[in-house]
């Protein structure tokens, strides 16, 4: 693969937690209504078109359970999943210095993280490059539980930096 294959970064908040007591918030896991939003998700990823050839998932539980309901609804799983602790409450900046590990024979990428992360990262990475309407929409809704990004871009993972994506497409579920 060379370094200006055409790449895509999926970026996928965990679907809705639950709160109970006397769980760490590591541990804690979907709601129901999270593992309704997650399958939507899957769908939407599938009906999309997009289907991941490597996953980085937070090693929480609902991180861990999203993905396994999202990689049910994808047409093939793919080729790699990683739990990355380094994903779990991680900044922007930590993000892509985790996206930036990605081999180099992977063209789509999964991420499966939190809030604010998630967002921030996504905002970074395309700035106000993208569908006008689909970054309108997540200017106006945020990351809510379950919602996908997808950002396209050029070039190895090592040089994901700020500025590099563009914002192809927009997901979240109904509430």
């Amino acid at each position: 693969m060379s370094a200006d294959t055409p790449r895509r970064i999926i970026v996928l908040r965990h679907a809705r937690a639950d709160w109970p007591d006397q769980v760490d918030d590591h541990d804690r896991p979907l709601a129901d209504r999270g593992r309704v939003q997650a399958t939507e998700a899957g769908r939407w990823l599938a009906d999309s078109g997009v289907n991941p050839d490597h996953v980085l998932c937070s090693t929480a539980l609902r991180t861990r359970e999203t993905w396994k309901l999202v990689a049910h609804e994808l047409p093939k799983r793919p080729r790699k999943t990683v739990y990355e602790d380094r994903v779990y409450e991680a900044q922007p900046g930590r993000l892509i210095e985790v996206i930036q590990e990605t081999p180099e024979e992977h063209a789509d990428l999964l991420l499966v993280g939190h809030n604010p992360g998630v967002l921030g990262l996504t905002q970074v990475l395309a700035g106000d490059e993208g569908d006008a309407e689909e970054l309108n929409r997540m200017r106006l809704n945020g990351f809510p539980p379950a919602a996908v990004a997808v950002l396209s871009l050029a070039g190895p993972w090592k040089l994901v930096e700020p500025g590099v994506a563009r914002l192809e497409s927009y997901f979240m579920p109904q509430d």
